[in-house]
């Protein structure tokens, strides 16, 4: 046999089993017989090992719980959903999701002018008459036209479905910048600024709607969410509130939570280029930031009960809000008049104290002294109401329509309840001698 040549392999011969075969196994009762002995059996098993394995489990805790012996525990490892811990957190989440689509943010745009800066050479027309060039620089700064730039922002919210905005007077004083307004969804509405109040801190501005197709296919006008406006007169200190504003500017509908922490202050407040005296204002210490100037404080029934306006640089957690219920009469002024008006007396005076008293060696310890302007202002307005009345400079108002004049009862607080044209008695002392005059009070806008 060559070398390359390899035996021939036979595979062994197989006998097959037959078709009919397989149908005759199956057939085949004994069989069947064997597979249920088998499956009864397992089954019983099971149940018999289970029944007998929870009774010796029972049995050998009871026995090991009188030895006060405890097995471990097996822990079931189920994720839940978060459940608010106090009912207080949950009334907080759901206010702020309530009210924060009718929270706006406000910023202020203005053209300002571009300062350049270049150099000039003041000996350069001499260069000629020395024959050599003089290396003198001097800079100089001159405009270059003017550019759109964003120079401060506040926060709003709004009071009506077509787009009043409820805000601080503050944050939109400057006259010739532009306003505009980002809801919460992202959109942005250029602002027309309707009323400035002349006494306080507050404004209302207007937004647009949009134009929708409605399930009609015809163009409507989609209303805005509105804020809900309560009561500030039930106010009680301690009380829990919450602060919502674009806090400094940039933050927007930032959430702060704290308490009423007094009522019925008086604060010299300073911004955006105004000084005003605010009185009845409410004291909290809920985080008010820069930016959050004429955002809402809300009760726990999600109610504004405050428009932020006020914080106190030097210390930590003193912010004060403007209780609503001095801005409900402007709202309903520029719905029906178109401006914020108030009765208008026309004097100049200072809320006479104790202290004040012995300075100024005056007769009484309370009304409201009339007297010249820090800056030598005249104490009586021309052709004012006053003036018509007769009163003059160093009369002592002592009454306003029956109503006594003190530092907490000031002739501000108590003039704003009334209207222009309101004719109302003053009791007067002069010259140590007690008058009465009747006055038919003016008006002041803005």
């Amino acid at each position: 046999m060559s070398l390359y040549e390899l035996p021939e392999f036979k595979l062994p011969k197989f006998k097959l089993i037959k078709e009919w075969q397989f149908s005759k196994f199956w057939q085949n009762k004994i069989f069947w017989l064997i597979v249920l002995v088998i499956f009864l059996s397992s089954t019983f098993g099971f149940l018999a090992g289970l029944i007998s394995g929870s009774y010796f489990y029972l049995e050998v805790k009871n026995y090991l719980s009188k030895l006060n012996i405890k097995l471990p525990e097996t822990q079931q490892i189920i994720e839940k959903e978060y459940i608010f811990q106090t009912s207080q957190e949950e009334t907080i989440i759901k206010v702020v999701k309530e009210i924060s689509p009718a929270v706006v943010s406000i910023v202020i745009t203005k053209d300002v002018p571009i300062i350049e800066e270049y150099y000039y050479n003041p000996f350069k027309e001499f260069e000629q008459f020395f024959g050599q060039p003089f290396e003198f620089q001097i800079p100089q700064y001159r405009q270059k036209g003017t550019e759109k730039k964003e120079i401060g922002g506040g926060t709003g919210f709004i009071i009506s479905k077509d787009g009043m905005i409820l805000t601080n007077k503050h944050v939109v004083l400057d006259k010739e910048a532009e306003y505009t307004v980002f809801t919460n969804d992202g959109k942005s509405y250029p602002a027309k600024v309707l009323a400035r109040d002349p006494l306080q801190d507050l404004a209302i501005i207007k937004i647009e709607r949009e134009k929708v197709v409605d399930e009609e296919g015809s163009f409507a006008l989609k209303s805005f969410p509105v804020a809900k406006l309560g009561n500030s007169d039930k106010l009680q200190i301690g009380q829990t509130v919450i602060a919502i504003g674009n806090a400094l500017g940039e933050f927007r509908n930032t959430v702060s939570v704290g308490v009423v922490s007094g009522l019925g202050r008086t604060i010299t407040a300073s911004g955006g280029g105004l000084v005003e005296t605010l009185e009845d204002v409410i004291q909290t210490d809920a985080a008010i930031n820069k930016g959050n100037s004429g955002g809402p404080l809300l009760n726990l029934e999600g109610e504004v009960i405050g428009i932020n306006t006020a914080m106190v640089q030097e210390a930590q957690s003193i912010g004060f809000a403007i209780p609503i219920i001095k801005a409900k009469k402007d709202i309903q002024q520029v719905k029906t008049l178109g401006k914020i008006v108030y009765p208008f007396l026309g004097v100049r005076y200072v809320l006479i104290t104790k202290k004040i008293q012995k300075e100024n060696n005056l007769p009484v310890d309370y009304g409201a002294w009339i007297t010249e302007g820090s800056n030598g202002e005249a104490a009586i307005f021309p052709g004012s109401a006053a003036e018509e009345a007769g009163l003059k400079e160093n009369d002592i108002i002592l009454e306003f329509n029956g109503e006594k004049i003190t530092t907490d009862n000031s002739l501000a607080k108590i003039i704003s309840k009334y209207n222009p044209g309101d004719k109302i008695n003053l009791k007067i002392l002069r010259a140590g001698k007690e008058k009465l005059f009747w006055v038919t009070l003016g008006e002041r806008s803005e």
